[in-house]
């Protein structure tokens, strides 16, 4: 259960309904609070509270719960609902907010049935009045009062209109009513169809002017083009080979600028301190090192302006239907979409949203997944490993390169959920219901807004662990120190440098020596690392005319193994971008999943099969590519 905020003992309003019905959006009116939620459902399986904002007056408890399409839970969203919604002493509910989209009555009317049965006084707040106007909808909001015995009220969650008018009202019904005893739903089969039927003849009786066939024909054909079983796939890897092109070239300026402030706080350093151990530990291990990691920064900001732009238009909720397909195929049902999906974020969230898939079964497949999917960690270290394949100029190729990376990944989690399938009991099928959002035209000062808070929530999680590493790096490269000894010489001499040269056996069959191999390591504190730990031990260092990434590029081709063999070969770069897809370097992720399954061995099993597996794969491809290229 997160918190906003002290709620204790203050009367407590629930804001209940269903995925993409802008339940959250009102949470954050109410409270103040800047919670996203994304447009598919099962994304949250957990609770916010939070205290309404003094403009509302009397303070109260606010409450958002999962998004959910019914009270009678059959999973663990529905079940975490409902157990708000029965909590006793401070934390009892007084009054619930059923939240619906008006563009979606026939369906989410359902859900204030079930809220009329449990016996909660309640009020119905109405939300994207403006999108069904602009379809030909109109609503006759004292109607559906009449109809549900509660008050019905507009809200427009994005200006916010209508929420004093809500409150308002449900401060009344607070004080007039208190809830009884809550019995659990037990709906049978007939008692469903029954209701639904209701719901839909309210829903019938509320609506005027129904969508006009022009607009519905709009809506359908773009959905019969992206959704189409051939085309669809075709457009899914168009669009995200757009944005991962954009990644390298619409980032190459933002990327130039932070490249060069690193850069001039690095003469800085030597200008005020010259030339002296501690400058040069300021200078080209702290800012160097972290310097080398934030650079790519702005491609991770465009990265997510592009999520941020494919969710609020309502194709990303789409290209979920597109990926759907295949995990039935592998005895995944589309709720395991969801924290797959999650994970292209990060890994544990997604490994915790898995909590939403029903089936135990299809639990302990998705989490083992998951950890393939592309996190945002990655980002850098493909971004550099792929900037040196593919100069700037060849932004389409390496953006190619990289939407082959994220669906490589996404394949390959699939292929093993086939073989888990096989090997794990079967159990019941459970099935997945998921409404397409209308599409609608994104606000890009929103977009902006977003995409700025979630990069700066990625460098205040990254850049600490990053410091602190190339701290530690630094000093290992540098220790025992020897006076007479070349940079060069001084890493290799140095405490990590030996520990890399008894290592360095494992990783030579996969193209790596010590010193990528050293980075390998580190990439395990955090997979960012990887690229610090490079420039660390690289000893890269600028001048007027090269920036940190040119000068860690421009090392890399010319480092070579003590034979004078070229130690950055296409196969060995293809052999680090495979063995990253494929790893598990996260031990975050591994503490989440050893909570999330209860189990430490599955945690530990799950973390040296993906590492074994990206080792061996990696060896492959070193091998493989470098055959061809060699003939």
């Amino acid at each position: 259960m997160t918190s906003t905020g002290r709620t204790s003992s203050l009367p407590s309003i629930a804001l209940v309904g269903s995925p993409n019905s802008g339940k959250t959006t009102l949470f954050n009116w109410l409270t103040g609070s800047k919670i996203r939620a994304v447009n598919y459902a099962g994304s949250t399986v957990d609770c916010y509270r939070g205290k309404s904002l003094p403009v509302y007056g009397e303070p109260l408890a606010i409450l958002d719960t999962p998004g959910i399409y019914s009270l009678q839970p059959h999973g663990k969203d529905e079940e975490i609902t409902l157990q708000a919604l029965n909590e006793v002493g401070e934390r009892a509910v007084d009054t619930v907010i059923v939240v619906i989209d008006g563009t979606q009555l026939n369906r989410q009317l359902y859900l204030v049935r079930q809220v009329q049965e449990l016996g909660f006084p309640f009020v119905v707040a109405v939300t994207m009045l403006d999108i069904s106007k602009s379809s030909g909808r109109k609503l006759d909001l004292d109607k559906l009062s009449e109809l549900v015995g509660a008050p019905a009220l507009a809200i427009d969650g994005r200006l916010g209109g209508g929420v004093q008018e809500l409150l308002e009202q449900a401060r009344t019904v607070t004080r007039s009513r208190r809830p009884n005893a809550i019995a659990r739903l037990q709906w049978d089969d007939v008692r469903i169809e029954k209701e639904i039927a209701i719901s839909e003849a309210w829903a019938r009786a509320v609506v005027f002017k129904p969508p006009d066939k022009q607009t519905l024909d709009h809506l359908r054909r773009w959905d019969r083009l992206l959704l189409h079983p051939q085309l669809g796939v075709l457009f899914f890897v168009l669009i995200m080979a757009s944005l991962f092109s954009s990644i390298f070239w619409l980032a190459a300026p933002l990327m130039d600028l932070v490249d060069a402030g690193f850069g001039s706080l690095i003469e800085l350093t030597f200008a005020l301190m010259g030339e002296t151990p501690l400058s040069r530990f300021i200078a080209d291990g702290v800012i160097g090192g972290v310097g080398s990691v934030l650079i790519f920064v702005p491609q991770i900001f465009i990265l997510f302006i592009g999520f941020t732009l494919l969710e609020d238009t309502g194709y990303l909720a789409r290209a979920a239907t597109i990926v759907d397909r295949p995990l039935h195929k592998v005895g995944l049902s589309g709720r395991a979409f969801v924290p797959i999906l999650s994970g292209f974020a990060c890994a544990v969230p997604g490994v915790m949203a898995a909590r939403n898939v029903r089936s135990a079964r299809e639990r302990w497949i998705t989490v083992f997944i998951i950890p393939f999917m592309t996190c945002s960690a990655r980002l850098p270290v493909y971004a550099l490993l792929l900037t040196f394949l593919f100069p700037r100029g060849d932004s389409w190729v390496a953006g190619l390169a990289m939407t082959g990376l994220y669906i490589g990944g996404l394949a390959l989690g699939v292929a093993a959920a086939a073989i888990l399938n096989r090997i794990v009991k079967r159990e019941v099928e459970s099935h997945f219901l998921m409404e397409l959002p209308i599409y609608r035209w994104p606000k890009l000062g929103f977009t902006l807004r977003l995409a700025l808070r979630r990069t700066s929530s990625y460098v205040r999680k990254a850049g600490p662990t990053i410091f602190a590493f190339v701290l530690v790096l630094w000093v290992a490269t540098h220790f025992p120190y020897h006076a007479e000894l070349g940079p060069a010489e001084q890493i290799e001499q140095s405490a990590l440098g030996r520990l890399g040269h008894v290592l360095e056996p494992v990783f030579e069959p996969m193209g790596a020596d010590w010193r990528v191999g050293i980075g390998i390591l580190s990439a395990f504190v955090a997979r960012e690392v990887f690229v610090s730990s490079l420039a660390v031990i690289f000893n890269i260092t600028t001048d007027d005319e090269a920036s940190i990434q040119s000068s860690l590029l421009e090392t890399m081709r010319s480092a070579t193994w003590p034979d004078g063999a070229v130690l950055f070969t296409p196969a060995s770069v293809a052999a680090l971008l495979v063995f990253f897809m494929i790893a598990l370097q996260c031990l975050s992720t591994t503490g989440v999943t050893w909570r999330e399954m209860g189990s430490w061995k599955y945690a530990l099993g799950q973390l040296v099969v993906l590492n074994v597996l990206a080792y061996l794969v990696a060896i492959a491809v070193a091998q493989g590519v470098g055959y061809i290229t060699s003939v």
